[in-house]
């Protein structure tokens, strides 16, 4: 396959990566019962209820959500908040191996990703079909708020996923060059991300935005700052 074709299908199944979540749909959430409908619905007390009398709380839909996830999805932070006291596995991985963590990440949602986290999530998880990390989703979207949070949670700022990308690569050659992405590739140069990681053809960051012409992104790699 010719180089440039090549580069357009990863373009195009990196960026469906950041998407390929999937909600509960309506059907699925028609069907749901106990501590799921309960997680979507948002009722604490019925989630308090359903633990008292013994409720699985990891229990799994036909997609391998938990109620944690489906929580997440719902924006359900106080739901989220019993889950956990209940002892509700946080790093928990669905059917598409994503975390509550990127699925806020993705979903842009600060807040809810950095209660998972102190919660208990591991932002450093390895998620997706990708087998890339939050960091990397967030990076790919230009999701600034995300990224700083998850920089200062420690989230490994070098992973490579299964396209040979780390999250300053996807931040530059899936980014629109725009004031977000750019914020995200100075946030993850200041943090220490790696400027010399290539990718599966050896081209760096900085030859990635200078053909690109993303003049900001350039003199960020450049200058380390």
């Amino acid at each position: 396959m010719p180089r440039m074709i090549l580069i357009l299908v990863l373009l195009v199944g990196t960026t469906a990566f950041a998407r390929a979540q999937t909600a509960p749909l309506p059907d699925e959430i028609a069907a749901y019962d106990g501590l799921l409908r309960a997680a979507h619905e948002g009722d604490v007390k019925e989630v308090q209820r359903l633990v008292a009398a013994g409720a699985d709380v990891n229990r799994r839909d036909k997609r391998g959500r938990t109620p944690a996830h489906i929580a997440a999805f719902a924006s359900r932070d106080d739901v989220l908040r019993e889950l956990a006291a209940a002892g509700a596995d946080m790093n928990a991985l669905d059917n598409q191996s994503y975390d509550v963590v990127t699925i806020a990440a993705v979903a842009d949602e600060p807040e809810l990703m950095s209660l998972a986290i102190s919660l208990g999530n591991d932002p450093g998880l390895t998620t997706s079909q990708w087998q890339g990390t939050a960091l990397i989703a967030a990076a790919d979207l230009g999701h600034v708020e995300v990224v700083r949070r998850l920089v200062a949670a420690g989230a490994p700022l070098d992973h490579v996923n299964n396209l040979g990308w780390t999250a300053l690569m996807e931040a530059v050659v899936l980014g629109d060059g725009g004031p977000h992405h750019q914020e995200v590739v100075r946030l993850l140069v200041k943090a220490g991300a790696s400027r010399k990681i290539g990718d599966r053809d050896g081209v760096t960051p900085i030859e990635h935005a200078r053909a690109r012409g993303y003049k900001e992104m350039v003199a960020t790699l450049d200058n380390g700052r």
